[in-house]
Protein backbone atom coordinates (compact mmCIF):
# COMPACT_ATOMS: atom_id res chain seq x y z
CA UNK A 1 0.00 0.00 0.00
CA UNK A 2 1.53 2.97 -0.94
CA UNK A 3 2.09 5.76 1.86
CA UNK A 4 1.68 9.84 1.42
CA UNK A 5 3.11 12.34 3.34
CA UNK A 6 2.32 15.39 0.98
CA UNK A 7 -0.70 18.18 1.36
CA UNK A 8 -3.59 15.98 -0.17
CA UNK A 9 -7.15 16.64 -0.38
CA UNK A 10 -9.61 13.71 -0.18
CA UNK A 11 -12.74 13.94 -1.17
CA UNK A 12 -15.01 10.89 0.33
CA UNK A 13 -18.83 9.93 -1.30
CA UNK A 14 -20.48 7.89 1.76
CA UNK A 15 -22.92 4.92 0.76
CA UNK A 16 -24.38 2.01 2.45
CA UNK A 17 -21.88 -0.53 1.61
CA UNK A 18 -18.79 0.76 0.33
CA UNK A 19 -17.19 4.84 0.03
CA UNK A 20 -15.42 6.52 -3.13
CA UNK A 21 -12.79 8.08 -2.79
CA UNK A 22 -10.58 10.81 -4.33
CA UNK A 23 -7.55 11.69 -3.57
CA UNK A 24 -5.79 14.89 -5.10
CA UNK A 25 -2.95 17.27 -4.69
CA UNK A 26 -3.49 20.73 -2.72
CA UNK A 27 -1.20 22.45 -3.96
CA UNK A 28 -1.59 22.23 -8.00
CA UNK A 29 -4.91 20.01 -8.18
CA UNK A 30 -3.36 17.15 -9.75
CA UNK A 31 -5.27 14.17 -9.31
CA UNK A 32 -3.37 11.43 -7.21
CA UNK A 33 -5.37 8.06 -6.65
CA UNK A 34 -8.92 7.02 -7.19
CA UNK A 35 -10.38 4.09 -5.55
CA UNK A 36 -13.20 2.88 -2.62
CA UNK A 37 -13.23 1.27 1.04
CA UNK A 38 -15.80 -0.82 2.45
CA UNK A 39 -17.97 1.69 5.20
CA UNK A 40 -16.76 0.27 8.39
CA UNK A 41 -14.58 1.20 11.31
CA UNK A 42 -11.81 -1.24 10.12
CA UNK A 43 -11.69 -0.99 6.65
CA UNK A 44 -11.45 3.03 7.03
CA UNK A 45 -9.47 2.71 9.78
CA UNK A 46 -6.82 0.62 7.60
CA UNK A 47 -7.17 2.94 4.95
CA UNK A 48 -6.25 6.37 5.89
CA UNK A 49 -3.16 4.91 8.28
CA UNK A 50 -1.33 5.15 4.48
CA UNK A 51 -1.62 8.97 5.14
CA UNK A 52 2.08 9.51 6.99
CA UNK A 53 1.06 13.12 8.32
CA UNK A 54 -2.41 13.27 9.18
CA UNK A 55 -2.49 16.87 10.28
CA UNK A 56 -1.62 17.44 6.46
CA UNK A 57 -4.54 15.68 4.84
CA UNK A 58 -8.14 17.77 4.50
CA UNK A 59 -10.86 14.89 3.99
CA UNK A 60 -14.38 16.45 2.66
CA UNK A 61 -17.64 14.44 2.78
CA UNK A 62 -21.13 15.22 3.05
CA UNK A 63 -23.64 14.96 5.84
CA UNK A 64 -25.42 11.87 5.93
CA UNK A 65 -26.29 9.09 7.98
CA UNK A 66 -22.60 7.49 7.99
CA UNK A 67 -21.28 11.14 8.14
CA UNK A 68 -20.84 11.33 12.17
CA UNK A 69 -18.99 8.57 13.46
CA UNK A 70 -16.76 8.12 9.86
CA UNK A 71 -16.15 12.00 11.25
CA UNK A 72 -15.40 11.20 14.60
CA UNK A 73 -12.89 8.43 13.42
CA UNK A 74 -10.95 10.53 11.24
CA UNK A 75 -10.70 13.40 13.30
CA UNK A 76 -9.87 11.21 16.60
CA UNK A 77 -6.37 9.97 13.76
CA UNK A 78 -5.63 13.55 13.42
CA UNK A 79 -7.80 14.49 10.06
CA UNK A 80 -8.52 17.64 9.25
CA UNK A 81 -12.11 16.59 8.20
CA UNK A 82 -14.85 18.89 6.59
CA UNK A 83 -18.85 17.80 6.47
CA UNK A 84 -20.31 19.48 4.05
CA UNK A 85 -24.08 20.59 3.81
CA UNK A 86 -25.85 18.90 0.94
CA UNK A 87 -28.49 21.36 1.30
CA UNK A 88 -26.04 23.63 -0.25
CA UNK A 89 -24.01 21.49 -2.94
CA UNK A 90 -26.11 22.09 -5.95
CA UNK A 91 -23.32 21.80 -8.07
CA UNK A 92 -23.13 17.94 -7.13
CA UNK A 93 -26.58 16.67 -7.21
CA UNK A 94 -27.92 18.63 -10.12
CA UNK A 95 -24.98 17.41 -12.35
CA UNK A 96 -25.70 16.07 -15.62
CA UNK A 97 -22.87 13.22 -15.44
CA UNK A 98 -23.48 12.58 -11.89
CA UNK A 99 -21.96 9.16 -10.36
CA UNK A 100 -20.38 8.37 -7.26
CA UNK A 101 -16.71 8.54 -8.24
CA UNK A 102 -18.17 11.98 -9.96
CA UNK A 103 -18.85 13.33 -6.59
CA UNK A 104 -15.80 12.53 -4.06
CA UNK A 105 -14.31 14.08 -6.41
CA UNK A 106 -16.30 17.47 -6.42
CA UNK A 107 -16.09 17.14 -3.00
CA UNK A 108 -12.31 17.00 -3.12
CA UNK A 109 -12.19 19.98 -5.68
CA UNK A 110 -14.32 21.88 -3.25
CA UNK A 111 -12.60 21.09 -0.20
CA UNK A 112 -9.19 22.47 -1.71
CA UNK A 113 -10.77 25.85 -3.50
CA UNK A 114 -12.98 26.94 -0.85
CA UNK A 115 -14.16 25.69 2.10
CA UNK A 116 -16.71 27.95 2.60
CA UNK A 117 -18.79 26.41 -0.79
CA UNK A 118 -19.33 23.55 1.39
CA UNK A 119 -21.42 25.21 4.42
CA UNK A 120 -19.82 22.82 6.58
CA UNK A 121 -21.26 21.41 9.45
CA UNK A 122 -20.32 20.94 12.89
CA UNK A 123 -20.80 17.43 14.03
CA UNK A 124 -21.81 16.96 18.32
CA UNK A 125 -19.46 15.00 20.17
CA UNK A 126 -20.77 11.30 20.55
CA UNK A 127 -21.91 11.77 24.50
CA UNK A 128 -24.27 14.32 23.01
CA UNK A 129 -25.24 12.43 20.12
CA UNK A 130 -26.01 9.56 22.59
CA UNK A 131 -28.30 11.51 24.65
CA UNK A 132 -29.94 12.93 21.78
CA UNK A 133 -31.10 9.23 20.62
CA UNK A 134 -32.75 9.57 23.89
CA UNK A 135 -35.17 11.91 22.72
CA UNK A 136 -35.50 10.36 18.91
CA UNK A 137 -36.49 7.38 20.68
CA UNK A 138 -39.39 9.14 22.90
CA UNK A 139 -40.32 11.01 19.42
CA UNK A 140 -40.50 7.31 17.00
CA UNK A 141 -42.94 5.91 19.89
CA UNK A 142 -44.74 9.27 19.57
CA UNK A 143 -45.26 8.94 15.91
CA UNK A 144 -46.52 5.30 16.14
CA UNK A 145 -48.97 6.44 18.88
CA UNK A 146 -50.36 9.17 16.73
CA UNK A 147 -50.32 6.88 13.60
CA UNK A 148 -52.58 4.18 15.33
CA UNK A 149 -54.94 6.75 17.33
CA UNK A 150 -55.11 8.58 13.79
CA UNK A 151 -56.21 5.08 11.76
CA UNK A 152 -58.91 3.95 14.57
CA UNK A 153 -60.05 7.47 14.03
CA UNK A 154 -60.56 6.97 10.30
CA UNK A 155 -61.94 3.40 10.70
CA UNK A 156 -64.53 4.68 12.92
CA UNK A 157 -66.03 7.57 11.46
CA UNK A 158 -65.98 5.69 8.22
CA UNK A 159 -68.77 3.92 10.06
CA UNK A 160 -70.67 6.36 11.45
CA UNK A 161 -69.17 6.47 14.91
CA UNK A 162 -68.04 10.04 16.13
CA UNK A 163 -64.79 9.93 18.40
CA UNK A 164 -64.76 12.83 21.02
CA UNK A 165 -61.75 14.52 21.02
CA UNK A 166 -59.45 13.83 23.84
CA UNK A 167 -55.32 14.26 24.71
CA UNK A 168 -53.67 10.89 23.16
CA UNK A 169 -52.65 9.62 26.89
CA UNK A 170 -56.58 9.33 27.86
CA UNK A 171 -57.64 8.33 24.05
CA UNK A 172 -57.68 5.01 25.08
CA UNK A 173 -59.37 4.75 27.79
CA UNK A 174 -62.52 7.39 26.14
CA UNK A 175 -62.39 5.08 23.03
CA UNK A 176 -63.23 2.23 24.93
CA UNK A 177 -66.36 3.58 26.58
CA UNK A 178 -67.83 3.97 23.10
CA UNK A 179 -66.68 0.96 20.77
CA UNK A 180 -69.64 -1.00 19.70
CA UNK A 181 -69.05 -4.73 21.31
CA UNK A 182 -69.50 -6.42 18.08
CA UNK A 183 -65.78 -4.12 17.09
CA UNK A 184 -63.98 -4.66 20.31
CA UNK A 185 -62.35 -7.94 19.30
CA UNK A 186 -60.71 -6.05 15.89
CA UNK A 187 -59.64 -3.15 17.70
CA UNK A 188 -58.62 -4.38 21.07
CA UNK A 189 -54.93 -4.64 19.94
CA UNK A 190 -54.34 -1.11 18.99
CA UNK A 191 -55.67 0.08 21.68
CA UNK A 192 -53.59 -2.33 23.93
CA UNK A 193 -50.48 -1.10 21.92
CA UNK A 194 -51.70 2.55 22.38
CA UNK A 195 -51.67 2.14 26.37
CA UNK A 196 -48.56 0.35 26.03
CA UNK A 197 -46.67 3.18 23.85
CA UNK A 198 -48.42 5.72 26.52
CA UNK A 199 -46.16 3.96 29.15
CA UNK A 200 -42.98 3.84 27.39
CA UNK A 201 -43.81 7.33 26.59
CA UNK A 202 -43.94 8.49 30.27
CA UNK A 203 -40.73 6.39 30.95
CA UNK A 204 -38.73 8.03 28.71
CA UNK A 205 -40.69 11.60 29.91
CA UNK A 206 -38.83 10.70 33.48
CA UNK A 207 -35.67 9.91 31.67
CA UNK A 208 -35.15 12.90 29.41
CA UNK A 209 -36.11 15.27 32.92
CA UNK A 210 -33.38 13.47 35.08
CA UNK A 211 -30.68 13.70 32.26
CA UNK A 212 -31.74 17.46 32.68
CA UNK A 213 -31.28 17.36 36.26
CA UNK A 214 -27.96 15.34 36.26
CA UNK A 215 -25.90 16.18 33.03
CA UNK A 216 -27.62 19.66 31.75
CA UNK A 217 -28.07 22.00 34.47
CA UNK A 218 -28.29 25.12 31.77
CA UNK A 219 -31.69 22.88 30.73
CA UNK A 220 -33.15 23.09 33.64
CA UNK A 221 -32.60 26.90 33.46
CA UNK A 222 -33.93 27.29 30.08
CA UNK A 223 -37.44 25.88 31.62
CA UNK A 224 -38.17 28.90 33.34
CA UNK A 225 -39.80 29.90 30.35
CA UNK A 226 -43.38 28.92 30.55
CA UNK A 227 -43.84 26.72 26.94
CA UNK A 228 -40.51 25.31 27.04
CA UNK A 229 -40.10 21.53 28.50
CA UNK A 230 -37.46 19.54 29.36
CA UNK A 231 -37.43 18.20 25.44
CA UNK A 232 -37.25 21.66 24.21
CA UNK A 233 -34.62 22.56 26.67
CA UNK A 234 -32.32 19.52 25.91
CA UNK A 235 -32.97 19.28 22.20
CA UNK A 236 -31.79 23.10 22.48
CA UNK A 237 -28.14 22.39 24.27
CA UNK A 238 -27.72 19.56 22.58
CA UNK A 239 -27.86 20.52 19.05
CA UNK A 240 -25.92 23.79 20.01
CA UNK A 241 -24.06 21.94 22.15
CA UNK A 242 -21.97 25.44 22.83
CA UNK A 243 -23.46 28.86 23.36
CA UNK A 244 -20.17 30.63 22.73
CA UNK A 245 -20.32 28.88 18.94
CA UNK A 246 -22.89 32.09 17.93
CA UNK A 247 -21.17 35.38 18.63
CA UNK A 248 -24.77 37.29 18.70
CA UNK A 249 -27.88 35.40 20.02
CA UNK A 250 -29.51 36.19 17.00
CA UNK A 251 -27.29 34.43 14.76
CA UNK A 252 -29.45 31.01 15.97
CA UNK A 253 -32.90 31.85 14.24
CA UNK A 254 -31.00 31.56 11.02
CA UNK A 255 -29.24 28.91 11.91
CA UNK A 256 -32.52 27.03 12.57
CA UNK A 257 -33.64 28.12 9.46
CA UNK A 258 -36.18 30.30 11.10
CA UNK A 259 -35.59 33.57 8.67
CA UNK A 260 -37.24 33.89 4.94
CA UNK A 261 -35.41 33.08 2.05
CA UNK A 262 -33.96 35.73 0.08
CA UNK A 263 -34.34 36.71 -3.97
CA UNK A 264 -33.89 39.86 -4.78
CA UNK A 265 -32.89 41.26 -7.89
CA UNK A 266 -33.22 44.96 -8.91
CA UNK A 267 -36.36 46.07 -8.05
CA UNK A 268 -37.55 42.70 -7.21
CA UNK A 269 -37.28 41.61 -3.42
CA UNK A 270 -40.27 38.57 -2.95
CA UNK A 271 -41.99 37.34 0.29
CA UNK A 272 -40.85 33.86 0.63
CA UNK A 273 -41.38 31.09 3.45
CA UNK A 274 -38.58 30.32 5.99
CA UNK A 275 -35.30 28.93 4.82
CA UNK A 276 -36.42 25.31 7.38
CA UNK A 277 -32.41 24.93 6.95
CA UNK A 278 -30.48 23.38 9.79
CA UNK A 279 -32.17 20.60 12.46
CA UNK A 280 -35.39 19.86 11.72
CA UNK A 281 -36.92 18.42 15.02
CA UNK A 282 -35.01 21.58 17.59
CA UNK A 283 -37.38 23.73 14.90
CA UNK A 284 -40.54 21.88 15.44
CA UNK A 285 -39.78 21.77 19.07
CA UNK A 286 -39.75 25.54 19.08
CA UNK A 287 -42.72 25.92 16.92
CA UNK A 288 -44.41 24.10 19.45
CA UNK A 289 -43.51 26.09 22.41
CA UNK A 290 -44.67 28.94 20.55
CA UNK A 291 -47.94 27.41 19.64
CA UNK A 292 -48.21 27.03 23.57
CA UNK A 293 -47.10 30.57 24.48
CA UNK A 294 -49.65 32.39 22.06
CA UNK A 295 -52.36 29.44 22.96
CA UNK A 296 -54.95 30.10 25.86
CA UNK A 297 -52.43 28.71 28.24
CA UNK A 298 -49.34 31.10 28.03
CA UNK A 299 -48.93 33.29 30.21
CA UNK A 300 -48.30 37.41 29.47
CA UNK A 301 -44.62 37.85 28.56
CA UNK A 302 -43.04 39.96 26.05
CA UNK A 303 -43.26 36.91 23.32
CA UNK A 304 -47.05 36.61 23.39
CA UNK A 305 -47.78 40.32 23.84
CA UNK A 306 -44.95 40.16 20.08
CA UNK A 307 -47.14 37.60 18.58
CA UNK A 308 -50.32 38.58 19.46
CA UNK A 309 -49.25 41.99 17.48
CA UNK A 310 -48.81 40.22 14.43
CA UNK A 311 -51.53 37.98 14.81
CA UNK A 312 -53.86 40.88 14.83
CA UNK A 313 -53.23 41.95 11.52
CA UNK A 314 -55.69 39.46 10.55
CA UNK A 315 -55.71 36.05 8.33
CA UNK A 316 -53.95 32.91 8.45
CA UNK A 317 -50.64 33.89 7.09
CA UNK A 318 -50.40 36.56 10.03
CA UNK A 319 -51.33 33.86 12.41
CA UNK A 320 -48.25 31.56 10.62
CA UNK A 321 -46.07 34.57 10.69
CA UNK A 322 -46.60 35.13 14.52
CA UNK A 323 -46.04 31.81 15.10
CA UNK A 324 -42.53 31.63 13.37
CA UNK A 325 -41.40 35.12 14.80
CA UNK A 326 -42.29 33.44 18.52
CA UNK A 327 -40.38 31.00 17.45
CA UNK A 328 -37.53 32.65 16.24
CA UNK A 329 -37.49 35.10 19.44
CA UNK A 330 -37.33 32.06 21.39
CA UNK A 331 -34.19 30.51 20.39
CA UNK A 332 -32.66 34.22 20.74
CA UNK A 333 -34.34 34.35 23.89
CA UNK A 334 -33.20 30.86 25.20
CA UNK A 335 -29.57 31.30 23.79
CA UNK A 336 -29.51 34.54 25.57
CA UNK A 337 -30.21 32.93 28.75
CA UNK A 338 -27.78 30.15 28.49
CA UNK A 339 -25.51 32.43 27.50
CA UNK A 340 -25.63 34.73 30.64
CA UNK A 341 -27.26 32.72 33.37
CA UNK A 342 -29.50 35.02 34.13
CA UNK A 343 -32.82 34.80 35.20
CA UNK A 344 -36.21 34.74 32.87
CA UNK A 345 -37.87 38.07 33.18
CA UNK A 346 -41.36 37.70 31.06
CA UNK A 347 -42.07 41.00 30.45
CA UNK A 348 -38.39 42.56 30.62
CA UNK A 349 -39.07 44.54 27.57
CA UNK A 350 -42.16 45.87 28.16
CA UNK A 351 -41.05 47.08 31.84
CA UNK A 352 -37.80 48.93 30.08
CA UNK A 353 -40.05 50.42 27.14
CA UNK A 354 -42.25 51.94 30.29
CA UNK A 355 -39.44 53.17 32.08
CA UNK A 356 -37.90 55.20 28.64
CA UNK A 357 -41.13 56.92 28.52
CA UNK A 358 -41.40 57.83 31.97
CA UNK A 359 -37.86 59.06 32.03
CA UNK A 360 -38.07 60.99 28.34
CA UNK A 361 -41.61 62.62 30.17
CA UNK A 362 -39.37 63.63 33.12
CA UNK A 363 -37.29 65.47 30.92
Amino acid sequence: MEQYNTELTVGMDLGNKKNEIYIMNSINGNPVETGSVLNDRVSIGNYFQRFIEPKKVRVVIEAGTHSPWIYHLLKDMGFEILVGNPRKLRMIWMSDNKNDQKDAEMLARIGRFDTRLLHPIQHRDMEAHKDLNIIKCRDALVSCRTNLVNTIRGLLKSQGIAVPSSSTDAFAKKIVSILPSELKPIFNGLIKTIEELTLKIKKFDKLITKVCEKKYPEATHLQQIKGVGPITSLTFILTLERHNRFKKSRDVGPFLGLVPKRDQSGNTDKQLSITKSGNSYLRSTLVSAAHYILGPFGEDCDLRRCGLQIAARGGKIAKRKAVVAVARKLAVLMHSLWKSGETYEPLRKSKNSRKNKQLNKAA
